[in-house]
């Protein structure tokens, strides 16, 4: 009966252990629009490998995030959610100054 007990709290504390090791960015948040994401990422989102394509001074304080800028570059979305915020295709979306 001891051995039984001992085998529950293990399996239990292994599942917990699972949930809580979940990557931050396993739910990537969705933007209706780049004023809703800069209001969140002031400068954008992008790829961990993007730069900003640019006649002036590029941005380079952009959050890098795979899983956030592919959740919001995406096919236009009509009567509804505004997905393709990377609207120069450079792999940052809402970059501003």
């Amino acid at each position: 009966m001891h051995r039984s007990l001992t085998v529950a709290v293990v399996g239990t504390v292994a599942t917990a252990g699972l949930a809580l090791s979940a990557p931050a960015d396993a739910a990537a948040r969705h933007f209706h629009d780049c004023a809703s994401m800069n209001r969140a990422y002031h400068h954008g989102v992008g790829l961990p490998t993007a730069h900003d394509r640019t006649s002036g001074t590029p941005v380079t304080a952009f959050k890098r995030s795979k899983a956030l800028y592919l959740a919001n570059n995406g096919p236009h979305r009509t009567g509804g959610r505004e997905y393709d915020l990377d609207r120069d295709n450079d792999g940052i979306a809402c970059e501003k100054r």
